[in-house]
């Protein structure tokens, strides 16, 4: 059978944007003669649509795309279409709603597999919203038979993983009916997986791994579409692939952008795309999150504050990229604590990026605050609270910028001073996404090299200068902050791992009162991050809707 894997990027919601694309893949894949198209999980209404699905109105436009994509179908030579939507459900009882793989041929539904694994963990909540299958069936497409599924799924081999998450496992128990098929339909095995499956670390090679042992286990090749963009904070890699009886990769379609993937399971090509290194994978997410939110969110400019450091550069690069140095502005807001290179480092980053950049001082403006502020504060020492005026100023600045040009902020915050509540609320962490908040700053440097891997685009001295919030004279994290080469594998193994204290002490040689003293702000910071803005995705675990943990409580 010769199938495109139409790996295509959705909208959540806009259904006419997404009957467009779908009809233009259809259109793409049938001139080169294939018989099935396959779309991803939920490619009508794009995933996640989360409580949307509890509009009537949604579920009705989804199932009035599905028919118009099966319309597609219809006319001599016209490919089979697999496509993933909702449909309501036809008991009484349960969910009203269903996440499904239609096969649509000859203008038709002519098939409906509905997914049975329902993830219910991390950033997966789709319990709360669809009745799960309780029966799996083998589908006839252009006379053969194939085993038909929806991305989790596939996901539950216990031949696999260390422990299984369902007690049942679909594949399974279609490969058991393939045993029993007539002569004319078994022939050679043939699974179709279609996908939502949002990037972290080291997601492509496992899913590479995995998928390649299901199809080794049951001796067939098994074809995999998955979504790419981004949808707020998740990010979907797209990597769709094909993998044979053996386990070996066949064909696979790019990472991070739309592609038409045209495979012959009878006669096979290798057409593999090598996996990149987990820093360029990484770069890649963030800079398609970055362009997927503001696009798909209806902008096209983005704010930068460029203090002079590294992260803030890390994030100006990333919005060039995904956005164009045209639609990047950088701002530059020094206080009397910024030293001179910071300013000049900020100027030369942006001079190197080709973007706007302007300087908006604030000492004169903090001068007024603390002038305001000086009766309430008499005879207290400086302390966090004047340091926290600048940068709520800079915020304050910032918006306003955003109110009068229409241009998303940036935050420019990671995850090391996001664990340890190292930011200020209503300062620095002002802004509609917060770009490298799942980033670690050791991360951030290595970031920062693979941007100057082939001209110096980050200045130099950015990236060996001691890290400093420039704050007060002579500030530098360390002062609140163990070193991050220190501290970030701490925060990696409690926040990713669940590690205990003493074990993160024992495993990684340091004193156990630092790593309780760690993992301490790290919990007395949850109100920060609850209030922060949108994180992309790109650990196992970020910040945001997949960890969900109350602000008052004793821990």
């Amino acid at each position: 059978m010769r199938i495109a894997l139409a790996q295509i990027n959705p909208t959540v919601g806009d259904f006419a944007g997404n009957l467009a694309l779908i009809s233009s893949f259809v259109e793409r894949a049938a001139a080169q003669g294939v018989d099935l198209v396959m779309f991803p999980e939920l490619a009508t209404c794009g995933y996640p649509p989360a409580d949307l699905l509890e509009k009537e109105s949604f579920i009705k436009q989804a199932e009035e795309t599905l028919a118009a994509v099966a319309a597609l179908t219809r006319g001599v030579r016209r490919p089979a279409i697999l496509c993933g939507s909702v449909m309501r459900c036809e008991a009484v009882r349960g969910k009203h709603v269903r996440n499904v793989a239609a096969m649509l041929v000859d203008g038709e539904v002519q098939s409906v597999q509905q997914k049975m694994l329902l993830p219910f963990y991390d950033v997966f909540d789709e319990q709360r919203y669809f009745e799960p299958a309780t029966e799996q069936s083998l589908c006839v497409v252009k006379g053969r038979a194939v085993a038909v599924t929806i991305c989790e799924d596939a996901w539950n081999d216990k031949m696999f993983w260390p422990r299984q998450m369902y007690p049942v496992d679909p594949i399974e128990e279609l490969m058991r009916q393939w045993s029993i098929l007539p002569q004319p339909l078994s022939g050679h095995r043939l699974i179709l997986n279609i996908s939502a499956s949002p990037y972290w670390h080291d997601k492509v090679e496992v899913r590479q791994k995995m998928l390649g042992a299901l199809a080794q286990r049951h001796n067939a090749t098994l074809v995999m579409v998955n979504q790419v963009g981004a949808n707020d904070s998740l990010v979907f890699d797209g990597s769709s692939l094909a993998v044979g009886p053996d386990g070996a990769v066949l064909a696979q379609a790019r990472s991070f952008a739309e592609d038409l993937l045209v495979i012959d399971t009878e006669a096979p090509a290798k057409s593999v795309v090598a996996v990149e290194d987990e820093i360029a994978l990484t770069w890649q997410a963030l800079v398609l999150g970055t362009r997927d939110y503001v696009r798909k969110c209806g902008f096209k400019k983005a704010l930068v504050g460029l203090s002079g450091g590294i992260d803030s550069a890390l994030v100006a690069a990333i919005a060039v990229e995904a956005l164009g140095a045209e639609n990047v502005q950088g701002v530059g807001m020094p206080s009397e604590f910024s030293s001179t290179g910071s300013v000049s480092d900020a100027e030369m980053l942006a001079k190197n990026l080709g973007i706007a950049f302007s300087i908006l001082p604030i000492r004169e403006i903090y001068t007024q605050f603390t002038g305001v502020l000086a009766p309430a504060f008499e005879g207290t020492p400086f302390g966090l609270a004047e340091e926290n005026l600048q940068p709520r100023i800079r915020g304050s600045l910032l918006m306003a910028l955003s109110n009068k040009t229409g241009a998303l902020v940036l935050t420019t915050g990671n995850k090391s001073e996001m664990a340890c509540g190292y930011c200020t609320l209503y300062g620095d962490m002002v802004g509609a996404l917060a770009v490298i908040a799942d980033v670690y700053k050791t991360e951030v440097y290595d970031l920062s090299r693979y941007v100057n891997r082939e001209r110096e685009v980050i200045p130099s001295d950015t990236l060996t200068k001691p890290p400093s919030a420039e704050l007060r004279p002579g500030q530098k994290d360390t002062d609140s902050l163990p070193p991050y080469e220190v501290l970030d594998p701490i925060l990696r193994a409690y926040i990713e791992e669940y590690v205990p204290a003493e074990e993160i002490a024992e495993s990684q040689d340091v004193e156990l009162e630092l790593v309780r003293k760690v993992i301490r702000l790290v919990e007395i910071s949850e109100y920060k991050r609850q209030q922060a803005a949108p994180v992309l995705k790109v650990s196992r675990k970020s910040f945001g809707m997949g960890r969900r943990f109350p602000i008052a409580a004793r821990r």
